[in-house]
């Protein structure tokens, strides 16, 4: 791994000071995480957003334009799996300035480069890549630096980042459309949310610290406690996936539910113009209304869920996901058989505060299931099933069945995900209350 990023150590911190800077640093790490993973989003979605621009001055068909979505989908996939897995081994700040800068050149790249297809597609794969060095690094702090008893409503305000990015996009381009003017659309779209994301590279470089043991404070005490009997430090990216990842059933059951989650979330929203427009006579606004709402509902959801999952349900994370998915059978159902604007409209907006629930609090038993020195490999893991496999079951293969079968087979389609991530989550909950049992014994 390059030097720079290998993971460093400072000389330990005098006892009297430890327990101070302990806190004062893991809130500049959360807010730091926040920031930059936020900024991974505006350097990702910009794409989306421009792809009207970008088919009218290349020519492309929509299956083209499809293709290059495509393209940056499965390639985050694969980074996500990949760079997750290095971040183990990596000092997590360097990690995450690194990926953000160099997914910022990349955007440069798209304004000055992407004049054809093939150009755009290549780079677009790489900016998948390193797209993927943003969420490992961010779980390796939240769980080094958070207790467990905190770490669901923790979670949960640095889940709201990427809405946060995501919806930041729109209003960033719309302002430097009105400056440039619409004839430098490459400008608004690459250049200028490249610059903002290298701006926050630099801030976020002093914001994020590496684990308490690299700033020379003690870990956790629980952190100790699970990684006492193992010489970690030693391992390999390859053995820790081989050893503490592949072997573990908590690790693939995150994984799996993390893919049917993705499978219902992509099968709402990608398909969610198409079919207000098409299935249910939505005018282009009524459309747009009803999407800004399943996309910011998830706000407010995801941190009830954090602290419910922490308070109510004392750490254990999966009984308000397995709530959330039976409710949202009767919100599928709702929204897909409903003639009313309206009605329909309100069980989006349902589906999408209600959808995010099991997806954020998959993330936190994610930090559960294995030691933390093996959480970014988990975490690349589940990256790469749920948005190889989860999102294209979603769109590409939901698409197919709706073209040969009609809107009804659909909707069938996401009521067997539900079902599958339903039992997922059962099965996750009853292996953490087993893990618990064993870590009571052993005490």
């Amino acid at each position: 791994m390059i030097r720079f990023l290998e993971i460093q150590h400072k000389p330990p911190v005098p006892a009297e000071q430890a327990e101070s800077l302990f806190a004062r640093y893991k809130w500049l790490s959360l807010v730091g995480v926040f920031v930059g993973y936020a900024a991974f989003y505006i350097v990702r979605n910009n794409f989306t957003l421009s792809t009207p621009e970008l088919q009218q001055q290349l020519h492309l068909s929509k299956g083209q334009v499809g293709m290059l979505s495509s393209c940056l989908l499965i390639s985050y996939g694969l980074g996500k799996g990949f760079m997750s897995s290095l971040a183990d081994k990596a000092n997590p700040k360097r990690f995450m300035v690194t990926g953000l800068v160099i997914c910022a050149l990349l955007n440069i790249g798209l304004a000055f480069f992407g004049v054809t297809f093939w150009a755009t597609a290549f780079i677009l794969i790489l900016l998948g890549l390193f797209q993927g060095m943003g969420v490992g690094p961010a779980f390796i702090t939240l769980s080094t630096w958070f207790k467990k008893k905190n770490r669901g409503f923790i979670t949960s305000v640095w889940n709201t980042s990427h809405n946060v990015g995501g919806g930041l996009v729109s209003p960033l381009a719309g302002f430097m459309l009105g400056a440039v003017g619409t004839g430098n659309w490459r400008i608004a779209y690459y250049v200028f949310p490249a610059i903002i994301a290298l701006v926050v590279a630099v801030v976020i470089y002093f914001l994020i610290k590496g684990r308490p043991e690299e700033e020379g404070l003690p870990p956790l005490e629980e952190t100790t406690k699970e990684q006492e009997d193992v010489d970690y430090k030693d391992l390999s990216s390859w053995q820790i996936l081989t050893k503490y990842v592949f072997p573990n059933p908590g690790a693939w059951l995150v994984s799996f539910m993390d893919t049917f989650v993705y499978m219902i979330r992509f099968g709402i929203l990608t398909w969610l113009p198409i079919f207000l427009i098409q299935a249910k006579g939505f005018s282009h606004s009524q459309m747009m209304v009803a999407f800004t709402f399943f996309e910011w509902a998830a706000i407010p959801s995801t941190l009830l869920a954090g602290i419910v999952s922490d308070k109510l349900f004392k750490g254990h994370r999966m009984p308000p996901a397995i709530i959330s998915l039976i409710v949202i059978v009767f919100c599928i159902i709702g929204y897909w058989t409903s003639e009313s604007v309206i009605v329909v409209t309100v069980f989006a907006a349902l589906a999408g505060c209600l959808v995010y629930i099991p997806q954020f609090l998959d993330s936190v038993q994610t930090m559960e299931v294995v030691p933390p020195f093996a959480v970014g490999s988990t975490v690349g893991l589940r990256g790469l099933m749920s948005y190889v496999l989860g999102s294209t079951l979603g769109t590409s293969l939901l698409g197919v069945e709706v073209d040969h079968y009609g809107w009804n087979a659909g909707l069938i389609m996401l009521l067997i995900a539900v079902v599958l991530c339903t039992v997922c989550a059962v099965l996750l909950h009853l292996f953490t209350l087993k893990k618990e049992r064993a870590a009571k014994q052993e005490a």
